[in-house]
C-alpha cells in the first residue's frame, strides 16, 4: 500500500511540475502581450482590442494554478500559529485539519466554478471569441488539482508518512 501511495505521489508532483511550468508560460505570455499592449498604444496609437482580455485570462490561469501547487507544496494557509502553541502529537492533527479544510474549499472550487462553467457556455467573451466558460476553467481545474493535492497529503499521512516533518517532496529520498 505504502508503494502504491508514492507511486501515485510521484505522479502527483509530476502533474504539480507540469501545472507550474504551465503557469511560469503563462506569466511569461501575459508579460510579452502587456509589452505588445504598451508598444501598439504609445509607438503606433493603435492597441489591439484583445490584449487586454487575453492577459486577464491568462493571468486567471496562471494564478489559479500556482495556487494548486502551492497546496501540494504546504505554502497555503493553515494553524501554524497554534502548532507552536499545543503540544507537539498536535500537529499532525492541525495539519491533517488544514487538508481537510483545503480539500472542502476546493471542492466547492469544483462544484461552483462547474455551474458557471456550464451557465455561461453559451456566450462569448466579445474581444476574444471565447466561451465565457473559459473564464470559469481555471477555476475548476484548479479546483480538481488542489483536491488532487491535499487527499495525497491526507493519505501519506494516514499511511504514517512523516510528511509534516518533510519540508519538500515526500517522494524524494536521501541516499
Amino acid at each position: 500500500m505504502r508503494d502504491r501511495l508514492l507511486a501515485i505521489s510521484r505522479v502527483l508532483g509530476q502533474l504539480s511540475n507540469a501545472a507550474l511550468w504551465v503557469a511560469g508560460t503563462g506569466l511569461v505570455a501575459m508579460t510579452g502581450i502587456v509589452a505588445y499592449q504598451v508598444f501598439m498604444r504609445f509607438v503606433i496609437n493603435s492597441s489591439p482590442a484583445w490584449t487586454e482580455a487575453g492577459a486577464i485570462m491568462i493571468m486567471t490561469w496562471f494564478i489559479f494554478l500556482g495556487a494548486a501547487v502551492g497546496v501540494r507544496e504546504n505554502f497555503h494557509m493553515g494553524f501554524d500559529v497554534l502548532i507552536y502553541v499545543l503540544p507537539p502529537g498536535s500537529k499532525s492533527w492541525l495539519r491533517a485539519l488544514s487538508d481537510i479544510c483545503v480539500f472542502a474549499f476546493a471542492f466547492g472550487m469544483v462544484f461552483y466554478g462547474g455551474e458557471l462553467a456550464i451557465r455561461f457556455w453559451s456566450t462569448r467573451i466579445p474581444v476574444l471569441g471565447l466561451p465565457t466558460a473559459f473564464t470559469y476553467f481555471p477555476i475548476v481545474v484548479s479546483g480538481v488539482l488542489m483536491c488532487l493535492f491535499s487527499l495525497e497529503r491526507l493519505l501519506l499521512r494516514a499511511a504514517g508518512e512523516p510528511i509534516d516533518d518533510i519540508p519538500v517532496d515526500p517522494t524524494i529520498t536521501e541516499a
